[in-house]
């Protein structure tokens, strides 16, 4: 039995209203994981030690090369199971959701195990030396050797849980272990505590990701009668049309981020050359940056299942409407973030640590970074339209155009032209380029959404 309350909330509530019960939650949900990231960073700072914060801005990339996993298996799985549910396949929705589930558990182990393999020249690849190596490897070790398995099951469960409109839900289970992580950070970073420094960040990560998990594993056990999502091994298929509706999504959400982490390493290897303060200015300044950024992809994964449902029902109009509305809200949303991160920054990089010369680097580099978080948002919106409805070698241009094409080459140009601060300007060359294709894409989308519906009132 599918819930009737979902179908009422895709096919008949106002726009606005159903953007935000579906974005809310997902909005709330990511500023926790924001305060949940920036908890690391902020009582790691309070050593005021800069190898220990170098040590968690240098993990950063492995710990963002989750996200292919995350997003082969979430993005693609609740793609396929919104798409599912809009053409009432119920059947293929729970398979979707199996799939999704047991490949991400698989691939999460591989993950471990190779990065454990591997590790040591890994860390010089990540731009880590002798002096910072100890502690990033520290981190690593929780966070990722044991850690990788329940850090992405859990938000592979959420995208599964919010892909039928339980997105409540969804964002509880992750705050959850957000809220754990926040708790346990000072217990097993400080002196008073456990004393762990990076470390301690790592352990407490990890179990609060193991807790996440624990949630969702909870809640589908208790709406096993009403729910799509479904983790039987009995459901796991290898049905070539799921496989490759999950794929042709997936892969290129995939790509993206592996893109992602390969940016984000060219840019710590770029700011390592500057030293550890250097490195520890540009970690904190992209903490904070990131949190405009998570809340523009809130809204853009939070309508997600309503664009996914309705496209495969055919309801062009709620569609139009649904992006119509969506790119107003960000575009003013975001356009005030930019303006508060501009005239704050040093006040804003000071909450993290108290060492002038950090303090002074991070505020610059975070005028250059908040800049790209207007046009970011255009991007992320058009990106999530275009996964939602199936779309993903659009998805995968956009991926490769930004930083392939844009954005890398930036770094390495504005790096030459003005030394360590013309790095954080390269995504806002990059994202006015991709912006000014989104909105070209989305009208071109629209206007396929008209044609459709004029051929069929016809």
């Amino acid at each position: 039995m599918v819930d009737s309350k979902k179908i009422d909330l895709f096919e008949r509530m106002p726009i606005p209203k159903a953007v935000f019960s579906l974005s809310v939650p997902t909005v709330i949900s990511s500023l926790v994981m924001v305060v949940y990231n920036l908890a690391d960073t902020y009582f790691v700072g309070i050593l005021n030690d800069p190898v220990q914060n170098a040590a968690v801005t240098l993990a950063a990339p492995v710990i963002l090369a989750f996200n292919a996993v995350n997003n082969l298996f979430g993005v693609g799985s609740s793609s396929m199971m919104s798409r599912a549910l809009g053409r009432r396949d119920y059947e293929t929705a729970r398979q979707s959701s199996a799939v999704g589930f047991y490949a991400a558990l698989v691939f999460s182990l591989l993950f471990s195990v190779f990065y454990t393999a591997g590790r040591m020249p890994l860390l010089g690849v990540l731009g880590a030396d002798s002096e910072t190596m100890g502690a990033t490897g520290s981190y690593l070790m929780w966070t990722v050797s044991f850690g990788a398995a329940p850090a992405i099951l859990n938000v592979v469960l959420a995208y599964l849980v919010r892909a039928e409109g339980s997105s409540l839900h969804a964002s509880l289970g992750t705050m959850s272990g957000c809220i754990l992580n926040i708790l346990l950070d000072p217990i097993f970073i400080l002196p008073w505590g456990l004393n762990l420094g990076a470390a301690g960040a790592g352990l407490a990560t990890f179990l609060s990701n193991g807790a996440a998990c624990l949630y969702f594993f909870i809640l589908l056990f208790v709406k096993r009668k009403t729910t799509c999502v479904c983790i039987k091994p009995s459901m796991f298929t290898l049905k070539k049309e799921i496989v490759l509706g999950i794929c042709g999504v997936g892969i290129p959400a995939s790509i993206q981020n592996l893109l992602n982490v390969t940016g984000m390493t060219v840019l710590n290897n770029f700011t390592a050359v500057y030293g550890a303060a250097a490195v520890a200015a540009m970690g904190i300044a992209q903490k904070i940056y990131i949190i405009p950024m998570y809340i523009a992809q809130g809204i853009s994964q939070g309508i997600m299942p309503l664009v996914s449902y309705n496209f495969a029902s055919r309801d062009g109009s709620r569609v139009k409407r649904t992006i119509y509305f969506t790119l107003a809200l960000l575009l003013c949303f975001m356009s005030a973030s930019t303006l508060i991160c501009f005239f704050s920054s040093d006040a804003l990089v000071g909450l993290f640590i108290q060492n002038e010369e950090i303090i002074a680097c991070g505020g610059r580099l975070l005028k250059g970074l908040c800049f790209a978080a207007l046009f970011l948002s255009v991007d992320f919106l058009a990106v999530g339209v275009f996964q939602a409805c199936g779309m993903g070698k659009k998805s995968l241009l956009f991926a490769v155009l930004r930083k392939v094409v844009l954005e890398i080459p930036a770094l390495i140009v504005l790096n030459r032209l003005y030394p360590l601060y013309g790095l954080s300007y390269a995504q806002l060359v990059a994202e006015i380029i991709l912006a000014a294709a989104a909105v070209f894409e989305l009208r071109r989308i629209i206007k396929k959404l008209n044609n459709r519906e004029g051929r069929e009132n016809t």
